[in-house]
């Protein structure tokens, strides 16, 4: 496959394809369950057609949802293997938020539901919401407002302290952790960070020194968490923990509910082992009533992370145009259950290519291998190809199972069905700048295999080898693959039958293993061959096979 040259523009927006159902056209269905901003409205564009309902409301929600090609939420809808199972038509979930906690991932993808969310839109905001708590904190700003309303005057009672020269300890140097520390670090102070799964050398950009969860407790005077919430984190400072700390520490948690031990952290603030803390997540949300509440120096919000405008209109947006994606057929970046990785642009052309070889492949094949091979030879192996695996077994599902296939289900099928599949690559292209070749056995023994490529400035694509056999002709809808022994009149003979059934021949390619040997002949047709067209071929000349191989929609 070529490059692309430098000087193709960007590429557009996807185009979204409406249905024609008789005389009317019905543009993919939007709905959206959860107040969203105009902008993310804006954003799908105006070929769908966007419907609303109270996702909060579950019969409303249930009725709404067959029809629906796209679900867009935030955190108050429930969608789960009920609301799937009614949502016949519903191709993406998209939660305009980070978490999907709301959403049943496993039930969508065994129902070939792709799920999007926003995963950078509130890191911003939520970074600085983590230091705004930090500094309310040490500088008892909420308190001492709540007494000047109630007209005291008690500067003594809320001295504070700097953040000037302390050290602050980040545990979770992610995405927001790092905005964290990169800000705090603004005010003088000493960052030190916990998190295994990041390097010395990202720390070490970032200004931070990395230390030992032990360490990081027994030396900062400031702690703030920026850890997601998995079965290794709930607790992970706990009473234990919290024995260890330097005295008058002040923590902030505005990450996940959980990760700090809410008893364990009541109790080290009644002993003053901690001497102020700020909350924005609980162990259970909502949270009105908690014996952290009554603590003077504890400050509190109800998890406004991403509460602010611009978050809210940024993941939006995004989920948006993951949608737009998503309902084109594409490959989405912030899809959570499709394991495609980033796709580069020179490996993107590919992924019709491939898909299309798939169908070839079980068209051939009659069935489905217990071994399947995705093998990507030439240049384009420099980037994760990954997303190749993905296509070729849509492909070689989508005519052989009755349930709808997509990038995201794909893998759990092939699995269900005994495929064992492997991607593998090969710098090494003899003739072609990429060629992709689908290698499969099936049960019974028999291998298949059929190779493709893209050429020219308009990355055509060619069909460049079937089972061994050399070929270089356009990949086309309909094709008529022949296998036969070579000898006269033969190609005239398949013609005159093509052409009696009112097919026209658009192109066609002759590979043999040897003169008088084995040949192979493919036809690319304007129009499928009948099934009674391909049994007259078959007896006229005697042909050890002949498969019609139809690619359209």
């Amino acid at each position: 496959m070529a490059r692309r040259s430098p000087s193709v523009p960007p590429t557009a927006p996807p185009k979204l394809t409406a249905v024609s159902q008789g005389s009317v056209t019905v543009r993919p269905v939007v709905l959206i369950a959860e107040e969203l901003s105009p902008a993310t409205v804006e954003a799908l564009g105006p070929d769908v057609e966007v419907r609303t309902c109270d996702g909060a409301n579950r019969e409303q929600l249930l009725a709404a949802l067959p029809g629906a090609d796209a679900l867009l939420v935030r955190s108050a809808t429930r969608v789960d293997a009920e609301a799937l199972a009614v949502a016949k038509s519903l191709r993406v979930v998209a939660r305009a938020g980070v978490g999907l906690d709301n959403v049943d991932v496993p039930a969508a993808t065994q129902a070939g539901v792709m799920v999007v969310n926003a995963p950078t839109s509130n890191v911003v905001s939520a970074a600085e919401l983590a230091v705004a708590l930090l500094l309310s904190v040490a500088r008892h700003v909420p308190q001492a407002t709540s007494s000047l309303r109630s007209g005291r005057w008690e500067r003594s009672r809320f001295t504070g302290t700097e953040l000037f020269e302390k050290t602050i300890g980040v545990v979770g140097l992610g995405r927001i952790g790092a905005l964290v520390a990169q800000r705090i670090a603004a005010f003088g102070t000493t960052v030190v960070a916990y998190d295994p799964y990041v390097t010395s050398a990202r720390a070490g950009q970032l200004g931070v020194r990395l230390v030992t969860l032990d360490e990081l407790l027994r030396i900062s005077d400031f702690i703030t968490i920026h850890l997601p919430r998995t079965p290794e984190t709930v607790g992970l400072i706990g009473d234990a923990e919290l024995r260890r700390v330097k005295p008058g520490v002040r923590i902030v948690n505005a990450a996940r509910g959980g990760i700090v031990d809410e008893a364990a952290l009541h109790a080290a603030l009644v002993d003053g082992r901690v001497a102020g803390a700020g909350l924005d997540v609980y162990v259970k949300e909502p949270c009105t009533d908690s014996p952290l509440f009554a603590l003077d120096q504890v400050v509190v919000t109800p998890h406004l992370g991403a509460s602010t405008d611009e978050a809210q209109e940024r993941a939006g947006v995004s989920v948006a145009r993951s949608v737009r994606l998503a309902l084109s057929g594409e490959l989405v970046p912030d899809a959570v259950n499709v394991s495609g990785g980033v796709i580069a642009e020179d490996v993107r052309p590919g992924i019709p290519l491939v898909e299309k070889l798939g169908r070839v492949f079980t068209a051939l094949a009659g069935g489905v291998p217990v071994q399947f091979d995705v093998e990507v030879h030439g240049e384009l192996i420099e980037h994760d190809v990954s997303v190749l695996r993905l296509a070729a077994l849509k492909g070689l599902l989508t005519d052989v199972v009755e349930d709808h296939v997509s990038y995201v289900n794909a893998p759990v099928i092939a699995a269900d069905r005994g495929i064992d599949v492997r991607l593998v690559t090969d710098s090494a292209s003899a003739e072609f700048r990429n060629v992709i070749t689908l290698r499969g056995t099936l049960a019974d023994g028999r291998r298949t295999s059929v190779s493709g490529t893209l050429t020219g400035p308009k990355q055509v694509e060619k069909l460049v080898g079937l089972d061994g056999f050399d070929l270089e002709l356009p990949l086309a809808d309909h094709l008529l693959v022949l296998r036969y022994r070579d000898r006269p009149g033969v190609i005239g003979a398949v013609g005159g039958l093509v052409g009696v059934a009112g097919v026209n021949i658009a192109a066609m390619q002759v590979a043999r293993s040897a003169e008088g040997g084995q040949a192979l002949g493919v036809l690319t047709l304007d129009q499928a061959l009948g099934h009674e067209a391909v049994e007259r071929i078959v007896a006229e000349i005697g042909a050890t096979s002949v498969r019609a191989v139809d690619l359209g929609d």
